[in-house]
Order: C-alpha cells, then sequence, then structure tokens
C-alpha cells in the first residue's frame, strides 16, 4: 500500500477529504519522527505497535566484492515490534 492509496483509505472510512486525511497523515509521521529524535525515542499505540530508536554500534564488516575488510560506523536504526492486536490480524 503506497501514501497515496493509505491516504484514500483513510478518506473514505473517517468520511473526511482527501486533503485532511493527508494532513493528519503527515502530522503522524513527523510527530513519531520528533518523537525518534529524542534521546530515548520510542513511540507506542497500544495494540499497533512499538517504533524504537536504537543504537547500533560500530563493527566489521567485508566487502562481497573483494573480500576486503571494512569498518561500518556507529548509527541510530529505527525497529518497530508489532502489538499483539496486530499479530493476531495476521
Amino acid at each position: 500500500m503506497t501514501k497515496v492509496e493509505l491516504v484514500e483509505k483513510m478518506a473514505k472510512d473517517a468520511g473526511i477529504s482527501k486533503v485532511a486525511a493527508s494532513a493528519a497523515l503527515n502530522s503522524f509521521m513527523d510527530s513519531v519522527a520528533k518523537a525518534l529524535k529524542k534521546k530515548e525515542g520510542k513511540v507506542t499505540m497500544v495494540g499497533f505497535g512499538t517504533f524504537l530508536k536504537v543504537r547500533r554500534k560500530a563493527r566489521k564488516g567485508r566487502n562481497p566484492q573483494t573480500g576486503e575488510p571494512i569498518k561500518i560506523k556507529a548509527s541510530n536504526v529505527i525497529k518497530f515490534r508489532p502489538g499483539k492486536k496486530l499479530k493476531d490480524a495476521i
């Protein structure tokens, strides 16, 4: 499902315009991004799931083409843990 399809579905289900549904979706995505930027970034939606920011340590890797060892920098990654209702729905 694309963002456009999601906006159309939200507008139809809520009985609102596509513009309002798009604004609501954009607000949600911005809010999640801002929450995850914080030091202990975490967004929990009971039943749906939890978005977590996790720090991945620096590590050694290998270039698959040459086999040469490389250093992979530390980075922040976002993980999603589905909630019980979401798991049961699938």
